[in-house]
């Protein structure tokens, strides 16, 4: 999984403009991102719970159409939060204003803006995002760079192997239609080792790792044992 040479930059095109198509849709609940609507009240209890947000300088990588960003800073915590797709992040600007909440959008890469702001954050997010860019390490680097010493990391992402192929894709994409078809690409999925391992090599100190189960029949979701197909992988910048 390494950048591609002849791409410098760690985006994928074809990633932009999958979650640009889906921008008009990004706050209808009832619609193709339901799924991820009905997660974030979980993910964001346990952001709060482990680094409780409000008061905090929080950076959200990857924030598409702004569904976790606006609850963190509902929350109390100072956002940033950064994409490199234009149609969901003007979307993300348009629900702030309609909402009264302020944030602080930007169209950057996560690796452009740990040069100019290194250790700015206290919390920094990047969920759902790493099975969608070219050097998912890069990324996991930038992210490390971003937050102090001391700070709270989460990544969110899916596993690699034949349980996830069959429930976050066939299932969830193709039987079920929980996601719009092709949204996933089975050889991008990240198994917790190789996160494991990316992290620590950033200075990053593993303090969790979670499951997130998600029911597309009850429609519920929980956090519990099991890293088979989605997870949560908590960490903290290691002091200098």
């Amino acid at each position: 999984m390494r950048q591609n040479q002849e791409n410098p930059v760690n985006v994928d095109p074809a990633e932009i403009n999958k979650f640009s198509e889906q921008a008009a849709h990004w706050w209808d609940r009832e619609g193709a991102l339901k799924p991820l609507h009905q997660i974030n009240p979980l993910r964001l209890n346990f952001i709060d719970e482990h680094s409780p947000l409000a008061g905090k300088a929080v950076l959200d990588v990857g924030c598409g159409g702004g569904i976790l960003s606006e609850s963190m800073a509902l929350r109390g915590a100072a956002v940033t939060a950064i994409d490199m797709a234009e149609a969901p992040l003007n979307v993300a600007r348009l629900h702030a204003l309609e909402s009264a909440v302020e944030i602080d959008y930007r169209q950057i890469t996560a690796e452009a803006l740990a040069q100019q702001s290194p250790g700015k954050w206290d919390v920094v997010t990047c969920m759902e995002l790493l099975e969608h860019v070219p050097d998912p390490s890069s990324m996991v680097r930038a992210c490390s760079d971003m937050v102090r010493p001391g700070g709270a990391v989460y990544f969110s992402t899916i596993n690699r192997n034949p349980k996830a192929f069959m429930l976050a894709i066939v299932g969830a994409e193709y039987v079920l239609g929980l996601l719009p078809k092709g949204t996933h690409q089975y050889e991008k999925f990240i198994r917790p080792s190789e996160l494991a391992q990316w992290a620590e090599s950033a200075a990053l100190k593993i303090e969790q790792l979670i499951g997130l189960h998600y029911n597309p029949i009850w429609q519920s979701c929980r956090l519990d044992a099991g890293l088979d197909v989605n997870y949560i992988m908590r960490t903290t910048k290691i002091m200098s």
